[in-house]
């Protein structure tokens, strides 16, 4: 196995995934008005129904594509993953319908709940001396992929609020052609775990958790930064819009410049600060 290779994959397809989602956001509020008419507030309102639709999916979906990743291999399902996302992006592109959209983000949330099988991918190729320092890549990766996503895609709004959903579906294509080529299998026959529908649900994943002490606290914790944390770009982009009249050039670079803190401290601090401080402190 090419652990280097593999490893750059794993980044490549998180910052893509951060990117596809980055390139859509600075063109929402205009895509929504075009296809449901009214004002920004009615665009608000269907944008948030749409990212929570996406996000319910991934919380639903999660336990059951990371079940399937120990049965059946990483491989597989992120390549699978990759494919359903390019096509939902270019479905997503050509939607006259507000209801075509909502399925979209049903099918995207499905697809995109691979981030428990890339993580586990990632601890399959790791030791534990750089486990940590890669998991802080991992987090940065997505930085940077908010740095580019909002970035491209408020300049490619520039010439037609649909020409970034075609661009995040041809990065994916990109990525899907890449892997298919240096994605190794890390599930070994001895690894692989029997698919148990009781598992493979959140609240069968939640049972499990609680057989781990200390973990349950950790993941509450976890949540109430994930909550705080995605109230912002959840928001932004119809606020600047309403409160600035900006165009989605600039809710793109103001969107990069949040994500460039995200990586600067993910990417670097994040490895300074571990072997001074060790990671329950940090």
């Amino acid at each position: 196995m090419n652990k280097p290779l593999a490893f750059t994959f794993i980044i490549v397809t998180l910052t893509i995934d951060a990117m596809g989602i980055g390139l859509i956001i600075p063109v929402m509020p205009d895509l929504l008005q075009d296809i449901e008419g009214g004002d920004l507030g009615h665009a608000a309102i269907w944008g948030g129904i749409l990212s929570m639709v996406f996000a319910l999916m991934q919380f639903l979906f999660g336990p059951t594509i990371g079940s399937l990743s120990d049965r059946y291999g990483r491989r597989p399902v992120l390549l699978v993953s990759l494919l359903v996302i390019a096509v939902d992006y270019v479905v997503m592109g050509l939607a006259h319908s507000i209801w075509l959209l909502v399925l979209t983000r049903v099918i995207g949330g499905i697809a995109a709940a691979t981030q428990a099988t890339a993580a586990a991918f990632i601890s399959d190729i790791s030791t534990k001396d750089n486990r940590s320092a890669n998991f802080g890549i991992l987090g940065a990766s997505f930085g940077v992929g908010f740095v580019l996503g909002p970035l491209i895609g408020g300049l490619l709004g520039e010439y037609g609020f649909r020409v970034p959903f075609f661009a995040a579906a041809g990065l994916a294509s990109l990525n899907l052609l890449l892997g298919y080529f240096v994605l190794p299998e890390t599930v070994s026959k001895t690894m692989r775990r029997r698919f148990e529908p009781a598992r493979a649900n959140p609240l069968g994943a939640l049972v499990q958790i609680r057989k781990i002490p200390g973990l349950a606290r950790f993941l509450l914790v976890f949540f109430l930064y994930e909550f705080a944390f995605y109230s912002y770009p959840a928001i932004w982009v119809y606020y600047a819009k309403a409160q600035f009249n900006w165009e989605p050039g600039m809710v793109g670079l103001s969107l990069a410049s949040f994500g460039i803190s995200v990586a600067v401290v993910e990417g670097l601090l994040i490895r300074r600060i571990l072997p001074w401080l060790g990671e329950k402190r940090t």
